[in-house]
């Protein structure tokens, strides 16, 4: 397979950059495109050729498959970087790449198709002995059955939506009595979300950890693992902060569930970047929950503690080049944090904020990272993922790391919109995580808007409210002998402000 010269980003922001950024380094063209919302967008301007692909909504340009596979022609393109989101896990998209003479920088086709269905891929993995939470290992057709699995089982069980993601098309059933009408809302909402209203059990891990890892396979058969991410932190099933390593896996069971990460991604024959993910109860027992077929939002975690960069490794791997580096090579070096900054208001439910950055400082210093895509004065766009930017520092161990996060987070100044950097100050200060002692359940358990008003400092306002009181009489009338009114005297406070 002949080397990659010029390279399409199918994408936006922040991973748009950072793909064009080890692009450059690489000596490959690099082309953007962008929706007419984007047109002023940093990945546009860095980019060695931009094209606008239709207007704002990603229906009429990220996801316009064709409309990016004309560019590429037009343009000599060799190869498509997808990122993520959008159409990096379509496997239709792939397969258009692969017909129209491209080299599609991801998965196979088929290996996106298995791992798109949670049930396709619990049957590719079902021959590897790889831990599975109990549940239906098919789709739900008739609902009495189901019933009966799921009392066999034990309440609580999860309804989740073999084509689902980010929490949507999931329910929690407490018992026999609510399992009808979860039914229905989880059928629904995977309608509506996916176009597939499949939907099968799980047993409910009443306290689950996510930690997920990383895997990297070449097409020549070889498969690896980067170690582990701990990305239990979320909020509406979405991750907001992660680290790397977890701060709670021995040795042990690190080796165990990167074998069993490795062997998910041999049953579908995978290669380029991807990540499996599991989920892990209170007696650190793991269960396979689904793979991602992609580069993750919080790889930069995984490049710092172990020095391999993973759109560099996937570019190589599409070129047809074997993995130059194999299990043994690797070694978890230090401890990385990273945060993410979405334009959402914590103290409103995590409420979109969306606006313009009339203030935008990024921190700086050592063992700092900032992967984004925007400056100051630019607009957050109504019509996308609303993070601003991923926030990452790296330190010779867990506490370090956090150190400089709660540093790095100090010196981050953006206003104009509201943030999640507080809540993430937050929760790098909170005893559940510098214990390492928390689940996905940290923010509806320890999280309250209250926590992030500041502390009234009572000599401070009586301080206020003395001056106030001083500038009220210097500025107070006086009247002459005469009637005239004339303003009182100067206050020495402000004369000596003035001089």
């Amino acid at each position: 397979m002949p080397a990659i010269r010029k390279l399409l980003v199918a994408n936006r922001g922040e991973i748009a950059l950072r793909i064009m950024r080890t692009c450059r380094e690489m000596g490959i063209q690099t082309v953007a495109i962008y929706s007419e919302a984007d047109r002023h967008a940093l990945h546009v301007r860095y980019a060695d050729e931009a094209v606008c692909v239709g207007p704002a909504p990603s229906s009429e340009s990220y996801l316009k498959a064709d409309v990016i596979i004309d560019v590429c022609r037009r343009l000599g393109v060799d190869a498509i970087h997808p990122g993520y989101g959008f159409l990096s896990e379509n496997a239709n998209f792939a397969r258009m790449v692969r017909e129209a003479g491209l080299i599609f920088v991801g998965p196979s086709p088929e290996s996106i198709e298995v791992m798109g269905s949670k049930l396709a891929a619990k049957a590719a993995v079902a021959t590897y002995n790889i831990p599975m939470v109990p549940g239906t290992p098919s789709a739900i057709t008739n609902r009495a059955e189901a019933k009966v699995i799921s009392a066999q089982i034990g309440y609580p069980i999860l309804i989740k939506a073999s084509a689902g993601g980010g929490g949507k098309g999931m329910r929690v059933v407490e018992n026999d009595q609510e399992f009808d009408e979860q039914m229905d809302r989880a059928v629904s909402e995977a309608i509506s979300s996916f176009g597939d209203g499949s939907v099968f059990i799980e047993k409910y891990v009443t306290s689950p950890r996510h930690v997920e890892i990383q895997v990297l396979g070449d097409q020549h058969g070889n498969i690896i693992h980067l170690f582990e991410r701990e990305c239990s932190v979320q909020r509406r099933h979405q991750k907001v902060i992660e680290e790397a390593p977890s701060a709670v896996l021995s040795p042990e069971i690190r080796a165990e569930m990167g074998r069993c990460a490795v062997d998910v991604a041999r049953a579908c024959g995978y290669y380029g970047a991807g990540t499996v993910e599991f989920i892990m109860d209170n007696d650190l027992n793991f269960y396979f929950l689904e793979m991602n077929t992609r580069l993750q939002v919080e790889h930069p975690v995984t490049e710092l503690i172990t020095g391999v960069d993973l759109v560099k490794q996937m570019i190589y791997v599409a070129e047809g080049k074997p993995l130059t580096m194999n299990q043994n090579d690797l070694q978890i070096k230090g401890h990385a944090v990273e945060v993410r900054v979405y334009a959402e208001d914590p103290a409103n439910n995590f409420l979109p904020d969306v606006g313009t950055l009339q203030t935008y400082v990024r921190p700086q210093g050592n063992g700092v990272r900032v992967d984004d895509g925007f400056e100051q004065g630019m607009e957050i766009p109504i019509y996308y993922d609303p993070m601003i930017a991923k926030l990452i520092t790296y330190g010779n161990d867990r506490t370090e790391a956090i150190q400089k996060m709660i540093r790095a987070i100090d010196e981050y100044q953006i206003t104009g919109v509201q943030t999640t950097l507080p809540f993430c100050r937050f929760v790098m200060e909170h005893d559940a995580f510098t214990s390492g002692n928390f689940d996905t359940h940290f923010v509806s358990r320890y999280f309250m808007p209250e926590v992030l008003k500041p502390e009234i400092n009572e000599t401070e306002i009586q301080l206020a409210a003395v001056l106030a009181a001083q500038l009220f009489q210097d500025r107070k009338p006086v009247t002459k002998g005469n009637g005239q009114r004339v303003e009182g005297n100067r206050s020495k406070w402000r004369e000596r402000r003035l001089n």
